[in-house]
């Protein structure tokens, strides 16, 4: 159900962005609730992926916020799923920062990952950059690389393979566009993690879903090859 009711003071505008709080703890989806009502966003809420689900057939929404531990199916579990079918942003709450907990979530292919305990201002300021990074671009005459069968706009954030779409995680876009700039130059796995939360272990995960992508043997790359000892470098046509 909406909860937009619940927050105290003016009512979101109805062009506001839709967040989308999913979380078993009722206490945890309220507090979310209320202060991301504040903030201006439209707010629904889930208990379990199965109700996620219904909402999302309901709603349009333009961020998820995502418990990963949840009673039947997973935060991770729901994330995989659904990135079957879209690429909305994911913004993870974990109760745990150890690198196992953010592999998952990034093969799983969330965008972003929160750690509990947090300070709501710490989430409203990811989900902010988040939809920064993802709003619609209005340049008239993007700039492109091309490599192989792709084309990526470097101004659009879209990847094109002979004509056709190629959906990219917020995260996978984020990159492909950081390497773009500087074609056949090396770009540090600092850069490419870009808000710090990234370790090499999580870098290379994100490179390797991204590979699966635009790779015919993603073993042996010939697009996103490895610039030992300096991170990544994307290898366009000429």
């Amino acid at each position: 159900m909406s909860v937009q009711a619940q927050g105290a003071g003016q009512a979101p505008a109805l062009d506001a962005q839709h967040v989308l709080v999913v979380d078993d703890d009722r206490r945890i989806r309220d507090l979310l609730s209320r202060y991301l009502l504040q903030q201006g966003y439209r707010v629904s809420t889930a208990a379990s992926a199965q109700e996620a689900r219904g909402r999302l057939s309901v709603f349009i929404v333009d961020l998820i916020v995502l418990d990963v531990m949840m009673p039947g199916e997973s935060g991770i579990e729901f994330a995989r799923s659904l990135r079957e079918s879209s690429d909305v942003p994911i913004l993870m709450l974990t109760a745990r920062a150890d690198a196992a907990d953010r592999v998952l979530g990034l093969e799983a292919g969330v965008d972003d990952y929160l750690a509990k305990p947090f300070e709501p201002k710490e989430l409203a300021l990811r989900i902010a950059s988040i939809l920064r990074r993802v709003a619609p671009r209005t340049e008239a005459a993007p700039e492109s690389v091309r490599f192989g069968p792709f084309v990526f706009s470097i101004a659009r954030g879209e990847l094109l393979r002979d004509g056709e779409a190629v959906r990219l995680s917020e995260r996978e876009r984020r990159m492909l566009t950081l390497l773009a700039r500087t074609p056949g130059e090396p770009v540090s796995r600092e850069a490419l993690a870009g808000d710090g939360a990234g370790n090499e272990r999580t870098i290379d995960v994100q490179v390797n879903r991204l590979r699966r992508k635009i790779e015919l043997d993603p073993a042996d790359p010939r697009f996103l090859q490895t610039a030992r000892g300096a991170g990544y470098r994307l290898v366009t046509d000429r």
